[in-house]
């Protein structure tokens, strides 16, 4: 069966990093398309990030590129999203998510989608 884990998480101060991790298990992530999400306090989930199942990259606006990076390690079915300089803004719940219908598509945020259960990040001083 198809999981998803995300890890990495936790308690930084304004301007720490945190390296998210989203781990697959029951199949071959490399050929799927993987997308991270954010539902920050208060808000609507968000999607953040695309990584392809072809390595390519889909950035949505709730995407900072001078302080978030995302990339993926087929060899261990693991995709990251590596956050600089956070700010409090960033706060929330972070999840990943595959396309259920269309594995190779980046996911829209069907709730019938394989998630993870999320990984909450709180930047606070």
């Amino acid at each position: 069966q198809l999981q998803l884990v995300e890890s990495g998480g936790g308690l930084v101060q304004p301007g720490g990093s945190l390296r998210l991790s989203c781990v697959a298990s029951g199949f071959n992530l490399e050929q799927y398309s993987v997308t991270w999400f954010r539902r920050a306090p208060g808000k609507e989930r968000e999607r953040i990030s695309c990584t392809g199942h072809s390595g390519g990259f889909t950035h949505f606006p709730a995407f900072d590129g001078s302080r978030f990076t995302v990339s993926r390690d087929n060899t261990k079915n693991t995709v990251y999203l590596q956050m600089n300089r956070l700010k409090p803004d960033d706060t929330g719940v972070y999840y990943c998510a595959i396309n259920k219908m269309f594995g190779e598509r980046c996911s829209k945020g069907a709730e019938d989608d394989y998630w993870g259960q999320g990984t909450q990040v709180t930047v606070s001083s």
